[in-house]
């Protein structure tokens, strides 16, 4: 099955526990005010690649000792037949891991995925499309109501676990605030700077002023009109 990205990165570090592989949709309606990732929401740009060759990055990753899977966006939502055949394909191969590693082996990684939609909003065909992850979190980004909760952009944004692995893996995180830097630098396959994760106010422009000061400037900014 054909899927639309932005991207994908390994080790990620800032949007879930542990070292993460992250996968980024293409394609985004809801386009919240002050979203930092303007350059998702154009349903035609990104790159068309498979499924099958996204699980086959998740699979090195697991080799690696990956401990989870975050899918971001765009809004994943907005392709929910290739969302459920990777959710679905990755915990496949985790489970194999598990049982190859058996009980004394790591705790298994968990599948975590992004929405801006509201419980609310999750229709039928939308929850059959998560049926595979274990956490979910919702709600849109309201540039309005800042939090320092991890993994949070917004203070109505809330971590939903969806299996028993995925209330154990995050019920210390449903409240837990921020205690260091939200931000990860990379370098995306296009060789453009990629800013990984989910900043509080004014971090982006503290990570502008290190990096121009580091020689690096820039052209665009995803986070800008």
């Amino acid at each position: 099955m054909e899927i639309r990205l932005d991207g994908t990165h390994y080790p990620l570090e800032t949007l879930g526990p542990g070292k993460r592989f992250g996968v980024w949709f293409q394609g985004c309606s809801l386009a919240c005010a002050g979203c930092m990732s303007r350059h998702t929401w154009d349903p035609e740009a990104g790159t068309v690649t498979t499924v099958s060759q996204v699980l086959g990055l998740w699979q090195q990753a697991l080799a690696d000792g990956a401990e989870g899977l975050t899918v971001s966006g765009g809004e994943p939502l907005q392709q929910p037949a290739a969302l459920a055949e990777l959710l679905s394909g990755a915990a496949h191969l985790r489970d194999e891991v598990r049982h190859h590693e058996g009980s004394a082996g790591p705790r298994p990684a968990d599948l975590l995925v992004y929405t801006g939609y509201e419980p609310g909003e999750l229709t039928p065909e939308r929850r059959r499309a998560l049926g595979g992850a274990d956490a979910v979190i919702t709600g849109r980004f309201r540039v309005a109501e800042p939090t320092r909760l991890v993994w949070r952009g917004s203070a109505n944004q809330r971590i939903h676990a969806l299996t028993p692995h995925g209330a154990a893996r995050y019920a210390p995180y449903l409240a837990q605030e921020s205690q260091g830097p939200r931000l990860q630098v990379g370098t995306g396959e296009d060789r453009e700077l990629r800013i990984y994760g989910v900043p509080v106010r004014g971090e982006l422009a503290d990570m502008e002023r290190l990096l121009r000061q580091a020689g690096v400037g820039f052209t665009e900014r995803s986070w800008r009109p």
